[in-house]
């Protein structure tokens, strides 16, 4: 089965970054893709980003570029979203998911992953 732990969430002041980490267990190759979204309460979930394990190929939305990027340490499975110069409105659960094969053109859809992390709290203050 596979599993997804976020971490790396926390409290920080506009401008400042964070780096979410995206742990992935269960994949019997190492061919998968890791898409990072963001949810705030009472709107629906939104795609950010998404990483290919293979190599590290990043797809960030465009309204995100230039402060969102994405790698990866393939040794470590772990798949990581970094951010910088933060705003208020990017406080959100940031979660991560997966599917095997490489990102999609539609990589911002929740619908095309198969799995799912729990998310962690990511909180930009003014």
């Amino acid at each position: 089965e596979v599993q997804l732990v976020e971490s790396g969430g926390g409290l920080v002041q506009a401008g400042g970054s964070l780096r979410l980490s995206c742990i992935v267990h269960g994949y019997t190759y190492d061919d998968y893709a890791i898409g990072w979204f963001r949810q705030v309460p009472g709107k629906e979930r939104e795609g950010v980003a998404c990483i290919n394990s293979v190599n590290d190929d990043t797809y960030v939305v465009d309204s995100e570029k230039g402060r969102f990027t994405g790698s990866g340490d393939r040794d470590k499975s772990m798949m990581f979203l970094q951010m910088n110069s933060l705003k208020p409105e990017d406080t959100a659960v940031y979660s991560c998911a997966s599917k095997v094969g490489e990102c999609t053109p539609t990589y911002y859809e929740p619908d095309d992953y198969d799995y799912w992390g729990r998310g962690t709290q990511v909180t930009v203050s003014s």
